[in-house]
Formats: structure tokens, sequence, C-alpha cells
């Protein structure tokens, strides 16, 4: 069985909470904060229950690990702190990636930025590889440092398949920690938001920037999965969605050395994997694998298990 996970909407203060237009997404972050309490006010009671009935729980809490769920149906049980510069996506065969939360930008059709309703999808030129400049009548490039990334989707219900032709929907905020379409300063940009066909051997590759780390969360990316290009026009077609981690180090490494991160090295100081309310109940399946450097540019790589 796949595990569910209501994770709480993203937390919204950003090196400049002023930057920010307060858009809830779904019921809104108060409600997704109290579902996370009911949650893990049940894992508590579930914890109680194990010490006298022999039940096992995995992946709860705030130890930093996501159990997940194999292709031969048991529990993957590695997990990671973070603290490495490489990730594992899975551990025996390839894991089911938990659902979550698409939190209040995702410019998927599902919300609206104050002049209507914001769907990226919708725009001529969304399917692309390289998402770091607006398209349409914008013209803005998101700075920072180059990042490479790779996620190959798989099957979980057939031996780890490879998924081909489907489609993934990339976004994530910028260096300052602002998201296109929505962050005051740049609520007529679109860029960072991109959608991609996974080819025969289920991979696809996007060329963008390594995000910047916003108060409140720790850095991450999100996506949105669908059955075929034709379908990922809105959000009410997709299939999975949910969100990439980074290796802590490679976080401090980017923020304390690169140029324009100076306001994420500040946030990421306040934050870890334990504190942070969508990564806390595990995140060893969304730990993407990070090499290179902040001169040459990074390359990330995961591997994204559905039941399909």
């Amino acid at each position: 069985m796949q595990p569910h996970r209501h994770a709480a909407a993203d937390i919204v203060a950003g090196p400049s909470a002023a930057a920010h237009d307060h858009h809830d997404h779904d019921h809104g972050l108060a409600h997704d904060l109290a579902v996370l309490l009911q949650r893990r006010r049940a894992l508590g009671v579930l914890a109680g229950l194990a010490g006298i009935g022999g039940l096992t729980l995995i992946g709860c809490g705030g130890g930093g690990t996501d159990a997940g769920t194999s292709a031969a149906g048991s529990s993957s049980s590695s997990g990671s702190s973070g603290s490495g510069s490489t990730g594992s996506g899975s551990s025996a065969g390839c894991s089911v990636i938990p659902e979550e939360t698409a939190g209040p930008y995702p410019g998927d059709g599902s919300n609206s930025n104050g002049s209507g309703i914001a769907n990226a999808l919708a725009l001529s030129g969304i399917v692309r590889a390289d998402i770091r400049g607006s398209i349409g009548t914008a013209s803005g490039v998101a700075g920072g440092v180059p990042l490479t990334l790779t996620l190959k989707l798989v099957n979980t219900a057939s031996s780890c398949a490879d998924l081909s032709g489907y489609a993934l929907y990339l976004w994530h905020c910028d260096r300052e920690g602002r998201y296109s379409l929505y962050s005051a300063s740049i609520v007529n940009e679109n860029y960072l938001r991109g959608v991609q066909s996974t080819g025969s051997d289920g991979t696809v590759t996007f060329t963008t920037i390594f995000p910047g780390c916003y108060d409140g969360r720790m850095p991450h990316l999100h996506f949105e999965v669908y059955k075929s290009a034709s379908a990922a026009t809105s959000y009410a077609n997709k299939v999975k969605t949910s969100q990439i981690a980074f290796p802590t180090d490679v976080c401090t490494t980017v923020y304390t050395t690169a140029s324009g991160y100076g306001a994420s090295l500040t946030n990421f100081n306040r934050i870890s994997f334990a504190t942070d309310n969508v990564f806390s109940d595990g995140y060893s399946t969304q730990l993407a694998t990070l090499t290179g450097s902040v001169s040459a540019g990074y390359a990330a790589t995961l591997t994204v298990g559905i039941a399909a």
C-alpha cells in the first residue's frame, strides 16, 4: 500500500514576506497544518500500540526517513539525514514517492494569483527543457547556480519498468525564494516552470538553477506527473504531486559561496529536515543525488516511482 501523506502547505515567508502574494492552496495553510497535526497525533497513538501489540511503524515523525513502498511490496528501510552529497531515491528495487502538497504557488490552474487563474500549463512554449527564462510576453531570466535535473519515472507496480510518454511539470522558487506568477516583484514572469515528456528510458531532463531557501521550508522543487503531454494542461489531470529535496552539505556550499543566495543562508540556518513541515515525516525517496560545484554547476538525479 502506498504511504499517504497529508503534508502541510509550503510556509511562505521567504527572504521578504512582503514579496509574496498569499494564496492558499486547496483549503489553505491552516487547514493543512491542522491535518498534519492530526496525522502525527494518530501516528503517536499507533506507536503506543506498537509497543503493546508488536505493530511496526516506519517512516513517521521527524526522524528523517521515508519507508516508501518497494516494487516487491516490502518497505524500504533506507533513510538519509541529508548530510551527504548523495541521496538514495530507493533501496531495494524502486519505491513509490510520497504524495505531497503542490503548495500555494503551483501555477497549474488550481488557484489564482490575484489577477485571475494562474496556469502556466496553458502557456505556449511551456513544454521545454531549459526553464530559466520566461516565455510569451515575459522576458525575465532567473539568475543562479546552474542545475541540470534528470528524473527517471518508473512503475512500482511493474518491476520498476520505465514509464515512457508521461509528462512531468516542474516548478520552484528562484534564488531569492520567490515564485514566478505569484510573488509581487515577479508576478508577470513565468520562469522556473516547464513540462517535459519522458523518453523511452523513462527520463526527463531540465536545465534550471539551484533553488533558494525561503523562511520556513527546506530547499525543494515541486513536480506533478501526467499520463501524457496532452493531459498536462490542468491540475485536474495529474496523477501524482511530490517534491524533491537536496543534501544539506550542497545547500550550505551554494548558499555560503554563490552570488545572490545570501538570504537563503540565513533562512537555511533556521530550518532542518526534522522541522520542515513537508519532509519531517520522511524524505529518503525524495532526496536527489548531486554532483558538481558552484563554479561548474550541479547535476541532480532522482528516480521517481509511481504505481501506474
